[in-house]
């Protein structure tokens, strides 16, 4: 599995690339500039860092995710439920929920996740 650990400022990153994806990357070191204060050096040193890790890629002067904001999050999950709970799902919604009920709303989207990945529907 590809690191896709990412420290405070690189996810601000990430965010700012997903947010304009595909952009060119003078236009994406104009943002960085803008955004983060940053030299065009540093842009091109953190998205080299990203793209190594295979979330984006630079490609003729546009850069481009690899992996959309919610694949991310969703390896990004799945590595947290691992290393934390054993990979056990259950075990994370029970500590979850341990100290606050989750609302009608959120177990109707639930079960409907549920029903979902089970082949059945809740119409």
């Amino acid at each position: 599995m590809q690191d896709y650990q990412l420290g405070a400022m690189e996810t601000r990153f990430a965010d700012l690339i997903w947010a304009h994806a595909p952009v060119s990357s003078g236009e994406l070191v104009k943002l960085c500039a803008a955004e983060f204060k940053w030299k065009k050096s540093t842009t091109y040193t953190m998205l080299r860092r990203l793209c190594e890790r295979g979330i984006f890629q630079n490609q003729g002067g546009v850069v481009s995710a690899l992996l959309s904001k919610a694949e991310f999050q969703a390896v990004q999950s799945e590595r947290f439920v691992e290393e934390h709970f054993g990979g056990s799902l259950p075990q994370f919604l029970a500590a979850f929920t341990a100290r606050e009920k989750l609302s009608d709303a959120e177990i109707e989207e639930l079960q409907r996740l549920i029903d979902q990945h089970r082949g059945g529907s809740s119409c």
